[in-house]
């Protein structure tokens, strides 16, 4: 179990004013993160530098306490309750942690990163006023399967059979399976549900997938795909076209990617720190919904899977890396 108080290094604080906006001189903002991932995870990182864009400084008048899981879910439930028991001011959670920040209070405000759908889950019961202590963001993975079904089917349209991988420990990966189950039925294909929980399962995986034929694999990009990220990119690589949700499984060497900017939402998110800090209520505050959606694809990596991108996807993409 890991605990220690996050001190981010972020350079000198000369250049930032001591109290954030609303604060009261000597005031100071305790805000917890709970996160699946390790302690060097990206997006807390950011989520810090935002924090302190806003004039909110380490040390002077922030405090941020971090509890990371390290992949493990079993171990949330304690690590929220440790974040609790900390009297913070608010708390952000990453990815899978969401549900065991949502558990372990209904008072303290709660931002979520979340990739699912937050109300077909039951998280909340509306994204324009969700009410309660919970509000945040959602990378819409569940709404988006469709459309990852639709650029694999287009990118190997030899093919009428494709793979889904997923870890059904993870409760969005339900409702998202059933949207893309969905989605390739209504193109007249077939989807291979291929679910996974560790990743000494991986290399079994995808050779059943190869095996039953599979033209293809949709990687459901939440938590566990995010901390196995390099072990999944390299499974795939060797043996299929997949297409993730995050421009980040690209940039590493995945095939192609349909989804939001999580830099970007994670430095919104900061700006929903600071107006809860000055009064504001989360259940007032919308789940915001990413505004762009890119498509990303490597170059490299189809050359070395032996396939071309077709002209109708290159067209479209935002990012093409080489």
């Amino acid at each position: 179990m890991n605990r220690r108080e996050f001190i981010a290094g972020l350079g000198s604080a000369a250049a930032w004013p001591v109290v954030a906006r609303g604060q009261k001189q000597g005031q100071t903002a305790r805000v917890g993160i709970l996160n699946y991932f390790d302690d060097r995870y990206p997006l807390v990182t950011e989520f810090a530098e935002s924090l302190r864009g806003l004039g909110y400084i380490q040390g002077q008048n922030l405090t941020i306490i971090h509890r990371w899981a390290s992949g493990r879910l079993d171990s949330l439930p304690t690590l929220a309750a440790e974040l609790v028991a900390s009297k913070i001011d608010v708390m952000i959670a990453f990815g899978p942690a969401t549900w065991a920040a949502k558990r372990a209070t209904t008072t303290i405000p709660i931002i979520t990163t979340f990739s699912g759908d937050p109300v077909g889950v039951g998280l909340v019961s509306n994204l324009a006023h969700p009410g309660g202590n919970i509000t945040g963001f959602s990378y819409m993975s569940t709404d988006l399967a469709s459309k990852r079904v639709e650029l694999l089917s287009e990118f190997h349209g030899s093919h009428s059979r494709f793979a889904a991988l997923y870890n059904p420990g993870e409760p969005v990966t339900k409702l998202e399976l059933e949207q893309t189950e969905t989605a390739a039925r209504a193109l007249g294909l077939t989807l291979q549900a291929v679910p996974v929980t560790q990743t000494a399962e991986l290399e079994s995986a995808f050779s059943t997938a190869v095996g039953e034929r599979a033209g293809g694999v949709i990687v459901f990009t939440h938590g566990f795909a995010e901390f196995y990220k390099r072990n999944i990119i390299e499974a795939a690589a060797r043996r299929m076209p997949a297409v993730y949700g995050w421009r980040d499984f690209v940039v590493e060497g995945g095939l192609m990617s349909y989804g939001p900017n999580l830099q970007q939402m994670v430095r919104t998110a900061a700006s929903y720190v600071d107006r809860i800090i000055r009064g504001e209520k989360p259940g007032d505050l919308p789940i915001q919904q990413p505004d762009r959606l890119d498509l990303v694809i490597n170059l490299k990596t189809a050359k070395a899977l032996g396939l071309t991108i077709p002209d109708s996807i290159l067209a479209r993409a935002d990012e093409v890396i080489e």
